[in-house]
């Protein structure tokens, strides 16, 4: 399934920008961006959208993601004057406009369809606590220096858990950062790796782990074992680079 993407900004810069952003991660990916009105000022525009969307004609799906209130209501209008059909396939988030670009561009890319791609877009909503919390990994004399520190110890109530090593070239950059949310995301355990939600695909990517870097996988639930065994399958086997 191919997923397209709408970006609607009140400024027309911050929507190429966005666009502009998500397409290093998401080379494949379809995008628009429609900001600004018709004669280049700011606010949203009913014409820019509905010719976004149809520009999206060829993809499976749309999302939409918008910036404020008002580009959800224009985004609204447009959509009440679209055929039936087309209507169906355009999904609007109420993500956060750059992070969930760059997290639903990202979970597209890795060919994931639109539950998926709305679920990436959503995951950047909560992936701010997350990344307040997260370490980036200090120089050492280990590649990747040692592992963030979380500030805490391990949790009394884990019930499985696991260390690996990142062997693939790149680390956990964006491709392997959605790979890895993918995979957890098929479990109903809830999965932590180096003290960040395993399923926020922004929180991942927040790590900044490189080649070498010590990988510590928890989860606690019904699954959680098996959560632990396909992650850490997912880490030694490179991400497939």
């Amino acid at each position: 399934m191919s997923v397209g993407i709408l970006v609607v900004s009140h400024s027309a810069a911050i929507a190429s920008g966005t666009v502009e952003l998500a397409r290093q991660m998401a080379a494949d990916v379809q995008f628009v961006a429609a900001g600004g009105t018709e004669d280049g000022g700011i606010g949203t525009s009913f014409e820019a959208i509905t010719a976004g969307i149809e520009e999206l004609a060829s993809a499976d799906a749309v999302v939409v993601l918008c910036d404020l209130g008002s580009a959800y209501l224009t985004t609204d209008t447009a959509l009440d004057f679209l055929d039936d059909d087309v209507r169906a396939r355009v999904h609007v988030s109420d993500a956060p406009l750059v992070e969930g670009t760059v997290a639903a561009a990202v979970a597209a890319q890795t060919g994931g369809d639109v539950d998926a791609v709305l679920a990436a877009a959503r995951s950047a909503a909560a992936s701010e606590a997350d990344q307040g919390g997260a370490s980036r990994p200090d120089d050492g004399d280990q590649p990747g220096g040692p592992v963030p520190d979380t500030g805490a110890g391990p949790a009394a109530d884990v019930a499985a858990s696991t260390t690996a090593q990142l062997v693939n070239e790149t680390g956990l950059h964006a491709r392997p950062a959605a790979e890895f949310v993918k995979t957890a995301a098929k479990y109903e355990a809830t999965v932590r790796v180096n003290g960040v939600d395993a399923k926020s695909l922004l929180g991942i990517m927040a790590l900044a782990l490189p080649k070498g870097a010590t990988v510590s996988i928890e989860a606690t639930g019904e699954d959680a074992q098996d959560a632990v065994d396909a992650l850490e399958a997912l880490v030694r086997s490179g991400f497939g680079e």
